[in-house]
Formats: structure tokens, sequence, C-alpha cells
């Protein structure tokens, strides 16, 4: 019995050490893994089995990617409660507007890196200011990654500021996929205003702008505007949006998507792309 009791404690503190492991690196692989904890692969196999479901990681490409919640940065950290539901809901939905192919630019916010988990193990390239989501994709066999360089906000791990949106004028992209810590009638903002400037330059790179937004974001104004709301074209966000947000978003030719109320039982290996035309 005592012997039962202590393999298990074993096995706990294994399993936890090895989910630090996985949550640092955002993808470690087999053979690393069972080195690190002196364990055998089936060993790790059978942890990460364990692991995975409780949502905390997902087994792919001989490997495992960190599935748990966001980092812990006072950006995310600050948000792990507020609006979470809804935010995985919207990001779940957002998933679904990214073809196999696509190239998107991924902002740095909660929500963002929410869709950024759904999105590892998908054939696209991914261009991003925020390290968080860099971490995510750097091991992906299937995601080319490129990183924009420039100052690091501390706090959120977001990269803004003049070399920053310099390298964004020379790039074009499908997809800018945007946060934002406001929306109201005359635009959607953030916080601090040289991550707005460079914002801004996703903006102006890309083809289509998509915005994540929970409810609680509209009728809000922040300090920097990133741009007006009608060079958006498309807004995710959760069935509470009010029905004036909803008539505003229309008249002004914004498509509005509104995620469901539960989250779909999804992992990244699930998510399917729309049709191409």
């Amino acid at each position: 019995m005592y012997w039962t009791w202590d393999l298990r404690m074993l096995a706990t503190d294994r399993r936890t050490r090895l989910l630090e492991l996985v949550q640092q690196q955002g993808f470690a692989s087999l053979p690393d893994l069972a080195a690190v904890l002196r364990v055998s692969e089936s060993t790790i196999r059978r942890d990460l089995a364990h692991l995975e479901k409780q949502g905390e990681t997902k087994r792919t490409h001989g490997g495992a990617f960190y599935s748990g919640p966001s980092p812990q940065l006072a950006h995310f950290q600050n948000r792990q409660e507020a609006q979470w539901d809804e935010k995985k809901t919207i990001a779940h939905t957002a998933a679904s507007m990214i073809n196999d192919g696509d190239t998107l630019l991924l902002d740095g916010g909660s929500t963002t890196y929410e869709l950024a988990q759904l999105l590892a193990n998908r054939p696209i390239q991914v261009v991003t200011n925020s390290l968080p989501v860099a971490n995510l994709f750097s091991a992906s066999a299937d995601v080319e990654l490129v990183v924009i360089g420039g100052y690091v906000l501390p706090r959120s791990g977001a990269i803004h500021g003049p070399y920053a949106d310099e390298m964004l004028q020379s790039l074009r992209v499908h997809k800018a996929v945007l946060s934002a810590a406001g929306v109201d009638s005359t635009g959607i903002y953030n916080s601090n205003h040289m991550l707005a400037s460079t914002q801004r330059a996703m903006v102006d790179a890309s083809d289509e702008v998509i915005l994540l937004a929970d409810s609680s974001k509209f009728g809000r104004r922040s300090l920097a505007c990133i741009c007006e709301l009608d060079q958006i074209d498309h807004v995710v966000a959760d069935q509470k949006l009010d029905p004036t947000w909803q008539k505003q978003l229309t008249e002004l030719d914004v498509k509005l998507v509104l995620a469901p109320l539960e989250t779909p039982l999804k992992t990244p290996l699930d998510a399917q792309p729309i049709a191409t035309n």
C-alpha cells in the first residue's frame, strides 16, 4: 500500500515537472522530456495522455504542445478570469475563418493567444509581434514563423516601436488578427501609444483585418486609436454583444460573427479551415 502511494506521488511530481517543461518551451519532444526526467519515452507518452485529458497539453509530431492557460505574464494573468469563456469561444470561431496556406499577422492579445493554440498544427505562415505566440509556434513543423523585431513590453511580451513598424511596412499578408483594449464609434483602441502604432502598421500590411473582441470591450475608449471601425473587415465577438453595437457594425459593412455560447470540443488537430473560393 505504501509502495503504491509512493509511486502515485512520484507520478504526480513527474507530471508537474513535465507540464512545466512543455509550458516553458511551448513544444517539447519525447526524447528531450525523457532525458530531462530520466524515464522512458513510453512513460512520457502515458503522462502526456493524462495531461491531454486535462486539457493542458496536446500530443503531436513526437512531442507535445502546451494547450493550458495563457502565459504567466501580467497582461495574461490579469485577464485569466474576466470574460475567459467568451475569449475561448471567440478563438474557436476565429480558427474556422483561417484557411490552410494563409499568411497571418497575429498580435499579442490574450484572445489572439487562445487562437494561436488552435492553429499550432495548421500549415500556415505566421508573422507575429508577440513573444508568447512566437514561442508557441517555434517548434511546429507545419507553421512557417516570422517574428517582428523591436522593443518588448515586459508585461505582455509584445514587440513594438519604430523597428517593428519599419519591418511591417515591407510585408504583405492575407489576414491580420488583432485585439483591442476598447472599441467605440470612432474606432478601436489600445492603451499603449507605440503598440497602437505597430498595430496600425499591421492593418496597413494586410488584405483583410479580423478583430477579436469580447463584448466588454465595446463602448470603451483607451489612450491610442489603432484604426477606424470601417477599416475592420470582420469582428468576432460573443453572444453578449449589445444589439445596438451589432446594428452599428452591420451599417458600417463590417462582417460581424457572434461566437456560440459554448466552446466547441475541438483540438488544434480537429480545427478545420473554411472552404476556399
